[in-house]
């Protein structure tokens, strides 16, 4: 049995986000192939994220060596090692990804718990899980020059390979914002695609 961390980022009201629809949809058909597993939605607006607190560093390195997993941030950071799949769920927003988004990283990207120090520079602590991040853009950033300024889907997998889960994949639905689409059309192949990633996830 495997743990599944669903972790959405998106401010829109409910049932308002293109993005949770392509998403909800995959962790649907997800649970009918994989009924035994264990899924955790996370929706980072709705438990209120905190920023690293300023100032407190350093009690944060104490609990850390104390595997304080009560901890405000460290609750976040073992709920993340322990999990074996990851889902994220996000539009992009200004070129990069949600800043709440972001402080989740912050919260779970922490030295000796997620990743560690050592001679030979930082080494990944993460290992044997798998990651998708389902994202929404609504330009093209499939090709050059948007391609080029995409920093969203790149920082998750570069900080996802960073604490050593290398074993990501994309699941981008774009042009969702241009007027002559047909956005619909769009969203209708998204969670086709989506629903064809979940069955062997």
């Amino acid at each position: 049995m495997s743990k599944v961390l669903y972790i959405k980022a998106n401010a829109k009201a409910d049932g308002g986000s293109r993005t949770f629809q392509i998403s909800d949809s995959f962790i649907k058909t997800y649970k009918e192939n994989n009924p035994n597993d264990e899924i955790i939605e996370l929706d980072l607006y709705d438990v209120g994220i905190p920023f690293l607190p300023k100032g407190k560093l350093g009690e944060l390195h104490e609990a850390v060596m104390r595997q304080d997993k009560n901890h405000p941030v460290l609750k976040y950071t073992y709920q993340f090692l322990e999990a074996d799949k990851y889902v994220i769920a996000e539009p992009i927003w200004n070129l990069g990804i949600p800043a709440i988004l972001k402080a989740y990283i912050d919260c779970v990207a922490v030295g000796g718990v997620t990743f560690s120090y050592t001679e030979k520079g930082p080494v990944g602590m993460c290992h044997n899980k798998k990651a998708i991040n389902i994202i929404t853009r609504g330009g093209d950033y499939s090709f050059e020059p948007m391609e080029d300024l995409e920093m969203a889907d790149k920082y998750l997998c570069n900080i996802f390979r960073f604490m050593g889960i290398t074993d990501y994949s994309t699941l981008a639905t774009d042009r969702l914002d241009i007027i002559t689409e047909d956005t619909q059309a769009l969203l209708d192949y998204a969670v086709k695609r989506a629903n064809e990633f979940a069955q062997t996830f």
